[in-house]
């Protein structure tokens, strides 16, 4: 799999994010670091202890990872997920979170085909 085909997988933006980082080596560096990010995490043990304080940093976090790394799909949920906790929206939240957590998912899947060659 090369990194245009991961970026295919988790249905990012591969030419928006050449286009901050210039190139594929520090494309793939960055791609490859985002699996030991623990915002997502940290937002999933947030919401479990009703940590909305701790949500909304996590959350916010993981939305800016996101965007610089152009992953859309991932980035449009954690949006939506950060301006609900930002707005105190605390139920639509905890019912946003399984978008989030499948957009990791698939995420994470395609990262981690794509490290394995």
């Amino acid at each position: 799999m090369t990194i245009q085909e991961c970026y295919a997988a988790l249905e990012g933006d591969y030419q928006e994010v050449l286009g901050r980082l210039y190139s594929d080596a520090l494309v793939e560096r960055f791609v490859g670091k985002f699996l030991s990010d623990q915002s997502f995490q940290l937002l999933r043990d947030s919401l479990d202890e009703k940590n909305f304080e701790e949500a909304f940093r996590a959350a916010h976090t993981l939305k800016g990872v996101t965007q610089n790394l152009s992953f859309t799909k991932l980035y449009q949920s954690c949006h939506e997920i950060t301006e609900a906790l930002r707005t105190k929206d605390y139920d639509l939240a905890v019912r946003l979170f399984p978008t989030v957590e499948a957009d990791y998912a698939q995420t994470a899947s395609a990262i981690q085909r794509y490290q394995a060659g």
